[in-house]
């Protein structure tokens, strides 16, 4: 009985697991049969791994070989484990030691001509591998760059099915293809490519209560809504708040990186301490939004976002449905997104930035003479963000039409750049930090209203329960107005807010 082993990794989610591969060569009619819960891309494993073996001068079995992944109650599913069949197939006939891949894990994409592939999700795979106690990991060279972002495990690269016997100590011949001109291909098949600058915030003409309003949407980890006319900057101003909030940690980072890796993006972004930046079309569909798929869900653009800002221009103008998937996740920080074969949960703690026009024809302001629009249809516009969606939104400003432009050599004093907005953020969210310390919380939207309520001083409260009492602020929405009023202490410098910070913490809730 000839049998042949080795390890792979397989991923729910995010939430990786080892299987245990193991390949039987077995008397009886010629048959390959792969079992242990495999999806449709891995049972045409079977074709990709039978001529990418051939390929490398190994004469195939002629006679029955299964292959069994263990854990058989776990789903498997994707390309990424064709090597590690191979491998096991390898051994089982003998053309790799039986022994010298018991303890390794082996992950690639194998083609018919015996090259390897490079895989989406490398990043969890190794950090898996690592957390085991597994030091030796195979990949495909072209993951190698991907491979080095993690440290404590011995990658090896391999091209071709053909350097794994060579490297594991067999025998085999085979002829490397000419090496690919053309750039690393993204999920959908576009080239990836560094993603430009946003720009800076002093290319924005006017708008300063805005900018103030993004200066303590970043410092205390707010959401934020801007509703104006079309051409006010709204979206100018959105696509520049990476540039202002704090720069990642590297567990951030890693992070960050994770999601991209399981998205087939990190080639695109590499590990970069520039908060994640996402901005679905509101025609984007409710699974594009939380994540979806057949199978498992893969992530959706909250997920993409995670550590960085969900950007929601023309809010009004997404799906009712879609704009309520978002309620869970801005409380709880993670998403379940449920599928036949399996609940994934992706994390998804992100700041949102909406933008919205006052009525469908965006021209209801000032007095409003230009408006097309009857009452009826801007209230039903607006209606659309939904009270729920509002009350979570803790800073609510306008964005009025610019009066007039400024010429640099005009103005008294320079408009602030994102580098200097940063410094005040990373200041007043070290601040909040060390006021945490301890409690698990890293910025004051985070910070529980129990603490809010109890360190604020009986006359800083008044305003709160002045809001309340008018019901101008539901219970929610005054602890909302409270962590702004300690992010506004934070970038005043002071110990605690007092009557003036929690009064202006109510008038960025309640200004639309």
């Amino acid at each position: 009985m000839a049998i042949g082993g080795t390890l792979s990794v397989g991923l729910v989610g995010l939430k990786a697991f080892t299987v245990t591969m193991q390949a039987f060569i077995s008397p009886g009619l010629p048959y390959f049969s792969i079992i242990g819960l495999p999806d449709t891309s891995l049972s045409e494993a079977r074709e990709r791994v039978k001529s990418a073996c051939q390929a490398s001068g190994f004469p195939w079995p002629q006679t029955r070989v299964t292959v069994n992944l263990s854990p058989a109650s776990m789903p498997k599913r994707g390309s990424s484990y064709d090597l590690a069949i191979a491998a096991a197939v390898l051994c089982a006939a003998g053309t790799i030691p039986h022994e010298s891949l018991l303890s390794t894990v082996v992950v690639g994409e194998v083609n018919l001509d015996g090259t390897v592939l490079p895989v989406n999700g490398l990043l969890p795979i190794l950090l898996h591998a690592r957390e085991q106690g597994i030091e030796r990991v195979i990949v495909p060279q072209a993951n190698m760059d991907e491979a080095g972002l993690i440290d404590g495990l011995d990658t090896l690269g391999v091209r071709h099915v053909g350097e794994l016997i060579e490297m594991m100590g067999g025998e085999a011949s085979y002829r490397l293809p000419d090496e690919p001109t053309g750039q690393v291909a993204t999920t959908d098949g576009a080239p990836s490519m560094v993603v430009p600058s946003a720009g800076d915030m002093s290319e924005v003409v006017g708008q300063e209560y805005a900018k103030w309003a993004m200066e303590v949407a970043a410092a205390g980890g707010h959401h934020l809504l801007m509703t104006g006319p079309p051409g006010s900057g709204k979206t100018m101003l959105a696509s520049r708040m990476p540039g202002i909030m704090c720069p990642l940690t590297e567990s951030e980072q890693l992070e960050v990186a994770t999601i991209r890796s399981l998205c087939g993006t990190l080639p695109a972004y590499g590990i970069s301490d520039v908060p994640p930046f996402e901005a679905p079309h509101h025609t984007s569909s409710t699974p594009a939004l939380v994540g979806g798929g057949s199978g498992v869900a893969m992530p959706g653009a909250i997920t993409k976002a995670h550590r960085g800002v969900l950007f929601m221009d023309e809010a009004p103008e997404f799906s009712a449905r879609s704009l309520q998937t978002l309620r869970e996740p801005l409380e709880s920080g993670y998403v379940a997104v449920s599928r036949s074969k399996g609940t994934a949960y992706y994390p998804a703690s992100f700041q949102l930035v909406m933008a919205a026009n006052p009525c469908p024809c965006g021209m209801s302001y000032g007095t409003g003479e230009r408006c097309s629009c009857t009452e009826r249809e801007q209230q039903r516009y607006f209606a659309r963000l939904s009270g729920p969606i509002l009350d979570r939104i803790d800073i609510q400003v306008e964005v009025p039409p610019v009066s007039r432009i400024l010429l640099d050599r005009d103005m008294l004093e320079p408009r602030p750049s994102s580098a200097d907005i940063r410094a005040r953020v990373i200041e007043a969210r070290k601040t909040a930090r060390e006021r945490f310390s301890g409690m698990g919380w890293t910025c004051n939207a985070q910070a529980s209203g129990s603490w809010m309520r109890e360190h604020l001083s009986r006359k800083a409260l008044e305003p709160v329960n002045e809001a309340l009492e008018t019901q101008r602020l539901s219970l929610r929405g005054a602890d909302r107005a409270m962590r702004l009023a300690w992010t506004l202490a934070d970038l005043k410098g002071l110990s605690s807010p007092g009557r003036d910070e929690v009064t202006q913490g109510i008038a960025l809730r309640t200004h639309v």
